[in-house]
């Protein structure tokens, strides 16, 4: 099976938390494509070109299909989720992709996509420690650990949690897929 990772991200995204899953994940086995505006390389707030892989894909967020892929992860960055969170067309899409069960991985202010995507009222949520109030203002339970798992949604507040988000975000995935390769893992 082939399995398929979308990233959404665009300018000024934080660098970390794009470059560590989009290699994790590429580790993995899965194809990994990264959703940018006008699918045009952008750059990161520590100016690292992303993605930063020279063989990398990438597309618009209008060309987004739910069946194309099997998992999203939303990395931070606040001026980065400042400007992609006025995007409706990227909202919507998060809203039905949320609606089919798919798992959506979100790091610090990724967060905020969450939020106004509208699909974070009675769960719990992480996210960087200044959006707190944000987080319960839209309903849900705001939980400061290296990662929080509500059903189909995992999150965490900071990059120094990657190496334990990514590892949940694996684990539900093969949880969810039957994948023994995933789901076995230590938490």
């Amino acid at each position: 099976m082939s399995k398929k990772a979308l990233i959404i991200t665009g300018n000024l995204v934080q660098d970390h938390e794009f470059i560590y899953p989009y290699y994790r994940l590429k580790e993995e086995g899965f194809e990994v494509i990264t959703a940018l505006k006008n699918a045009k390389f952008c750059v990161g707030i520590l100016g690292t070109n992303i993605p930063s892989d020279k063989d990398a894909k990438a597309i618009d967020y209008e060309d987004m299909k739910i069946e194309d892929f099997d998992l999203i992860i939303i990395p931070g960055g606040a001026k980065c989720m400042e400007y992609l969170r006025q995007n409706k067309f990227v909202l919507d899409f998060l809203n039905r992709w949320h609606k089919k069960g798919k798992i959506i991985s979100s790091i610090c202010h990724g967060a905020q996509m969450l939020i106004s995507s509208k699909i974070v009222e009675g769960r719990k949520i992480s996210g960087y420690y200044s959006i707190k109030d944000d987080i319960n203002n839209a309903g849900a339970t705001y939980v400061d650990a290296p990662f929080v798992t509500d059903e189909n949604i995992v999150s965490c507040p900071h990059y120094k949690y990657l190496g334990d988000w990514m590892k949940e975000t694996l684990r539900i995935y093969g949880e969810k897929n039957g994948s023994k390769d995933f789901s076995n893992r230590p938490r």
